[in-house]
């Protein structure tokens, strides 16, 4: 198909996931020309002015490979050593496909546990933010070596829709070993055709979706569809694409449509909104001048510590506290940078003063405007 109206033609900030049976060929190893492939594909993307987060699996299967394990263990302290031995491999075969490109990559494990804490929340984001700044390729994957069952992801889909949620991105890319989401099994049904385009969330999806598509990887095409309808609640798309397709990824950045294409029902700030709202509770309250009010407002800026006026609540990093102004109506929303305690200190103040008032200083702002929500 080749109709140039791919939602990725105006992504600028992409999440690409590559799932375990690309990465390992089908768990016979890693398949070193296929990681090459996907880094030349991505230096392109950065030529292009993209910015790229890749979510990686392969951890597990290449431990087994290299444990001379021929069935996925079922229990965790096995899964996890599996993992330990893997990730070596995984880290170590990405960052010289890379560099040949003279790209430089960064390795970080999440569990879900890093992203339902609010402090540790905001680390990562920031974390992730500047490496993008840098010109960094993040590679991420689930955290195998620590988790358990009750903090475990379940798959990388579920993973790279919340890392697209986590930075905002504009589309998630989910490379697996079909052409796309099918309307039955086409490993099944002769007659199954693919679903160019649809909406993320549409229940008839689900119902299509069959159960893992293999046995070296946990997911299968109904956590990918899941996965998209996660990712549409911060305003992102998804395309499910075959990761063997000649230059996936150049193309759909180049406009061309390809696989399936799962687009957000909402507008990105419309979704922003939701997010904050099902998500989080309101742990304090902060009182604005008129300045910080009109830059918010006018501007669409973040709020800096100079422009608050006084605080309530006993907030941590990475709580949501609501802006209030002179009047005591509420303007806006978001995640706070510091806590009340270290707030109280640099309120009135310039940012460049928060170092030498704190003796450090995480973020310049109190609320970065990327997570931040008018009302």
């Amino acid at each position: 198909m080749n109709v140039m109206n791919s939602v990725l033609a105006n992504s600028k900030r992409l999440v690409v996931k590559v799932g375990s049976s690309l990465v390992t060929n089908s768990g016979a190893g890693l398949d070193h020309a296929a990681i090459a492939n996907w880094a030349q594909q991505i230096a392109s993307l950065k030529k292009m002015g993209r910015e790229v987060v890749l979510v990686s699996s392969g951890a597990v299967a290449e431990g087994m490979q290299r444990l001379g394990w021929k069935k996925r263990p079922k229990t965790v302290h096995e899964l996890q050593a599996a993992a330990a031995v893997g990730q070596m491999g995984l880290v170590q075969v990405y960052e010289s496909c890379f560099r040949q490109h003279g790209l430089h990559t960064a390795q970080i494990l999440l569990t879900h546990d890093d992203l339902a804490d609010r402090k540790r929340y905001l680390n990562a984001r920031s974390t992730l933010r500047t490496l993008l700044e840098l010109n960094v390729i993040p590679i991420i994957n689930e955290n195998d070596t620590v988790v358990t069952d009750e903090i475990r992801f379940g798959d990388n889909d579920t993973l790279g829709a919340l890392v697209t949620n986590l930075i905002e991105a504009d589309a998630l890319v989910i490379l697996t070993d079909q052409k796309g989401l099918f309307s039955a099994d086409p490993r099944k049904d002769p007659s199954a055709t693919l679903i160019a385009q649809a909406q993320a969330g549409d229940p008839e999806l689900e119902k299509m979706a069959g159960g893992a598509g293999s046995d070296i990887g946990r997911g299968g095409m109904l956590t990918k569809i899941l996965a998209a309808k996660r990712a549409a609640r911060s305003g992102a798309h998804t395309v499910i694409a075959w990761g063997r397709e000649p230059d996936a990824l150049v193309r759909l950045a180049q406009g061309e449509s390809i696989g399936t294409e799962l687009s957000a029902g909402q507008m990105v700030t419309v979704a922003r909104k939701q997010w904050l709202a099902d998500h989080l509770q309101v742990s304090g309250t902060l009182t604005l001048d008129n300045g910080a009010v009109k830059v918010l407002r006018e501007e669409g800026k973040s709020l800096l510590p100079i422009g608050v006026t006084a605080l309530s609540g006993a907030f941590e990093r990475g709580e949501v506290v609501t802006c209030v102004d002179g009047q005591g109506r509420e303007i806006a929303r978001g995640l706070v940078n510091y806590n009340a305690d270290e707030a109280q200190k640099i309120l009135r103040h310039p940012s460049a003063e928060i170092e030498a008032i704190l003796g450090y200083v995480d973020e310049p702002e109190l609320i970065h405007r990327d997570n931040l929500v008018l009302l």
